[in-house]
């Protein structure tokens, strides 16, 4: 009933966070604590819940993607993910910001571009002066640290760390020129 109603009665003292139930209270008190009961079996990563160890396999490990798009080629770990994607097809962009043109698909899509308007970027490098808005983008940025180049090219010696620029390299390879 609290769903329909809107009350969310569990708040977090920490950060703005509220909810309807007391499981996913706990499950993000786990954020504040660090504690993340979930280890996976066949690397160092650890997490927060048991569904997202078993989509951390599944999209690391294992490759497996259950589901698919009827109308294009991607394919997803989760149906939820699906339903996202289909908005893609069908142009709804419910979430948007109230201070430029800027719409989107994902709640945290618009978190993360609100933060290009008040400046703030959290995630920094503990190496060199680097700062983002993403973590995401301090994992791939802390690899020009290391060295690390996880994605590379079948076809010639090519590597690289980030998935989309060979996606990119690819493309010299097959003539494609998609953007005229």
């Amino acid at each position: 009933m609290k769903i329909h109603t809107g009350e969310k009665p569990f708040s977090c003292n920490i950060c703005e966070y509220r909810c309807t139930t007391k499981s996913n209270f706990q499950r993000h008190m786990k954020i504040h604590t660090g504690e993340k009961p979930f280890s996976c079996n066949i690397c160092e990563y650890s997490f927060i819940t048991k569904s997202r160890l078993q989509s951390h396999i599944m999209k690391i490990h294992t490759g497996d993607k259950p589901v698919s798009c009827n109308i294009c080629e991607h394919r997803f770990i989760r149906k939820c993910e699906l339903q996202t994607h289909m908005k893609i097809h069908t142009g709804e962009r419910p979430f948007s910001c109230n201070i430029c043109e800027y719409r989107c698909v994902r709640k945290s899509n618009l978190q993360s571009h609100m933060k290009t308007h008040t400046g703030e970027k959290p995630f920094s490098c503990n190496i060199c002066e680097y700062r983002c808005i993403r973590k995401t983008d301090l994992q791939a940025h802390m690899k020009i640290h290391t060295g690390e180049k996880p994605f590379s090219c079948n076809i010639c010696e090519y590597r690289c760390i980030k998935k989309s620029h060979l996606q990119r390299h690819l493309k010299t390879h097959s003539g494609a020129k998609p953007f005229s």
